[in-house]
C-alpha cells in the first residue's frame, strides 16, 4: 500500500465491454477483478474504480457555470503532472473521445491556475483531468 489514501468509486455504465475499451484500452487503466455481466474493477492511476452494469442509471448531466464553461456537476477525475496531462489529452484526441470541455488553462494568471479538460465515457459519465503548474495552488482560496 501507499502512504497516501486511495479512493474507491463505483459508478453505472450501460455496457461493460465499452467500459473495458474506454478505461482499459484508451485510458490505459489495468483491469482488476470482474463479475461477468455485473461489474469490472480498474486501477485508475492508483485508485480503484468499479464500473457496474446499470444502464437505467446512465446519462443526463446537470451543469454549473465555471469560468464561462458548462461543467458537469457529477464527475470524477484526476490531478496529474503537466506533461502527463498533455499526453493524455493527445491520446484521447487520437482515440476520438468526446470532449465536453476541450483542454485549456482555467484561471490563467490567478490563484489556482490550472489546465483542465472534461471527457465523457461511453455511458455518459463525465471525467475531469487537471494539472497545476504549482501544486501548492491546488487548494488555493483566491
Amino acid at each position: 500500500m501507499t502512504d497516501r489514501p486511495r479512493f474507491h468509486l463505483a459508478f453505472p455504465v450501460h455496457d461493460l465491454e465499452a467500459a473495458r475499451q474506454f478505461y482499459g484500452e484508451l485510458l490505459g487503466c489495468p483491469q482488476g477483478r470482474e463479475a461477468p455481466g455485473a461489474w469490472i474493477d480498474f486501477d485508475f492511476f492508483g485508485h480503484q474504480i468499479v464500473t457496474h452494469l446499470a444502464p437505467e442509471e446512465c446519462g443526463g448531466a446537470i451543469t454549473n457555470e465555471v469560468d464561462g464553461k458548462k461543467v458537469p456537476v457529477r464527475h470524477f477525475g484526476l490531478l496529474m503532472n503537466w506533461s502527463d496531462w498533455e499526453n493524455l489529452a493527445e491520446r484521447l484526441r487520437r482515440g476520438n473521445s468526446l470532449f465536453l470541455i476541450e483542454p485549456y488553462v482555467r484561471f490563467e494568471g490567478q490563484s489556482g491556475e490550472q489546465g483542465t479538460f472534461f471527457v465523457i465515457d461511453p455511458s455518459g459519465n463525465a471525467l475531469e483531468f487537471k494539472t497545476f503548474r504549482d501544486e501548492a495552488q491546488i487548494f488555493a482560496t483566491g
